[in-house]
């Protein structure tokens, strides 16, 4: 079978994803070709569009030979086994990614026109392009939608190539191809008109899809990004504030991240969703991140969350729970116990409690949920020494299959509502209840 054009590949392609019609889900069109395809999915489905730009990073001297994707707001993804193949040093994939960069970021102006990208963390991300021949600009597509923190990544494609199809099933959620062929060819002789498509068709399908009732607002008064004083410093925040929320949960990243870490946007995302406030934010100023000793110094790290905590309070009068990542949570277990912090409570993903304080773990009063994988033996073990020292109410939590990132499907969706459940139940005053401690 052949399509008439893109918009009735489009048409054809939404009726297979009905079942997602009215679920919280984003459609991406892969430009330029994915976008007429991914407006009629959007249509079909109710759901809003957007555009996703992806640039391939290929090894120097053979472009075509990737060793890795970037996407928009500084993701990242990168195939380790290609660059030591490739004798890679890391000037010349910062040269590469630099280059792509300056592109990528080119190409979502002239597409979006100041438009706000629409948020991907803890959403179906349904990924559109009009065919699928090595799928390598595809994968690319599914890695960077993965690392911006989507819950489940449906690729959808007109017609593909079986091969292609069958590598992509490891790479999305699920893929559908109602046409998939043993030998492709080229995909435009699937389409009996498959007249290129130009930037300028790229802007209008989005701009018109921005003006349609299922589009979101871009911007809210609740979500704002804001400077925050915290003990000698001022620190980029993102502050999201529900209608009605009874308390805000302020996040502290680990090592090497910040606040626009996927994986804790997509936790965050999934509290809002529950009626929480949240503050994403950074404990250290660019300059101080660039020195290691920073990075590590927990006690700076706990004074910075500290304060902005107290700042967090006046801002919006609500109680604060703390959420804290790899080293950001053992900032986050020093900040709770200190004098007067009136925390309600502290959530841990793939913590190390390990590096805060043996005094400041058994002064602890704020209940504490520990959530770590089952694959990550170290660290549970070093959570199980921790969870030793705690006199407040504790729990750890282990994530079967999970390992230190939580990057196995379905994994982030459990820490969530494991997060989501234990800042809801402990709204009350810190140590007001009966000491517990479970596993």
């Amino acid at each position: 079978m052949r399509y008439d054009d893109r918009r009735e590949a489009g048409r054809l392609l939404a009726e297979r994803l009905q079942e997602l019609r009215g679920r919280d889900v984003v459609v991406l069109g892969l430009p330029r070709g994915g976008v007429p395809v991914a407006a009629e999915v959007a249509r079909g489905l109710g759901a809003p569009l957007d555009v996703l730009v992806v640039r391939k990073l290929g090894v120097p001297e053979q472009p075509e030979w990737g060793f890795g994707a970037i996407g928009e707001h500084g993701v990242r993804v990168l195939n380790e086994d290609v660059i030591d193949a490739a004798g890679l040093r890391a000037g010349e994939r910062e040269a590469v990614e630099e280059a792509e960069r300056g592109e990528l970021e080119r190409r979502v102006r002239s597409y979006r026109r100041e438009r706000t990208a629409l948020p991907v963390a803890g959403r179906t991300a349904v990924v559109v392009d009009d065919g699928l021949a090595t799928g390598a600009t595809a994968e690319a597509a599914c890695r960077v939608v993965r690392g911006q923190g989507a819950a489940r990544i449906v690729l959808a494609v007109p017609v593909g190539a079986r091969h292609s199809v069958a590598r992509l099933e490891r790479v999305a959620d699920d893929v559908v191809c109602p046409h998939t062929l043993q030998v492709l060819g080229s995909v435009g002789a699937w389409y009996r008109d498959f007249t290129q498509v130009t930037d300028a068709e790229v802007t209008s399908l989005l701009a018109a899809a921005a003006r349609s009732p299922t589009a979101p607002a871009a911007t809210s008064p609740s979500d704002r990004e804001v400077l925050v004083p915290a003990a000698g410093a001022r620190v980029g925040a993102r502050l999201v504030v529900p209608d009605g929320a009874p308390a805000a949960v302020a996040f502290a990243h680990g090592s090497g991240s910040s606040r626009h870490s996927p994986r804790n946007q997509y936790v965050a995302t999934a509290l809002n969703r529950a009626g929480l406030a949240t503050l994403l934010l950074d404990l250290l100023t660019d300059g101080e991140a660039q020195d290691r000793h920073n990075v590590f110094d927990i006690l700076l790290l706990a004074r910075r969350l500290h304060a902005a905590s107290v700042w967090l309070r006046g801002e919006t009068g609500l109680p604060v729970a703390y959420f804290g990542a790899s080293t950001g949570a053992a900032a986050a277990l020093e900040a709770a116990a200190l004098s007067g912090s009136d925390v309600r409570s502290v959530v841990s993903r793939g913590g190390r409690p390990d590096l805060a304080t043996p005094a400041a773990l058994t002064r602890l009063r704020a209940p504490t949920l520990l959530i770590v994988g089952s694959r990550d033996a170290q660290v549970l073990s070093l959570n199980r020494l921790a969870a030793d020292r705690m006199h407040c109410e504790h729990r750890i939590a282990v994530v079967p299959g999970a390992t230190h990132l939580f990057e196995e499907p379905g994994t982030l969706t459990i820490v969530a509502e494991l997060a989501r459940d234990w800042f809801t139940a402990h709204l009350d005053r810190p140590g007001t209840g009966a000491p517990r401690r479970s596993a």
